[in-house]
């Protein structure tokens, strides 16, 4: 794994609320965090980060800094947004996208 991602990883796991069950499965060539089996926020190679906002939070999600569609090949990702690792350099920024994700996936049922 690249060295951002290790970086972006130990931020997420110092912010994490500690009362959570949170575990960490490898996925899209990283390491996803997972709320209940549901992914929550994966960090990419880039620096930047995948934000789980779901289909009803998706447009507004786009309307934040740092955010675009989610693609994979040419396949859009419909309630995933990647957030560029620029933004992200502030905790708080971290922070609220953490918020954000956590919002839609307690939502779901878990796995």
């Amino acid at each position: 794994m690249s060295l951002a991602v290790e970086e972006l990883s130990d931020r997420i796991r110092n912010l994490l609320d500690q009362r959570l069950t949170i575990t960490e499965q490898k996925m899209f060539g990283g390491r996803c965090f997972m709320l209940g089996g549901n992914m929550l926020v994966c960090p990419m190679k880039d620096g930047g980060l995948l934000v789980r906002v779901g289909k009803e939070g998706y447009d507004a999600a786009l309307t934040l800094p740092g955010a675009r569609p989610m693609t994979m090949g040419s396949r859009t990702m419909a309630g995933f947004v990647e957030v560029s690792g620029d933004v992200l350099e502030d905790d708080e920024v971290l922070l609220d996208w953490i918020a954000l994700a956590r919002g839609f996936v307690e939502t779901l049922p878990a796995k």
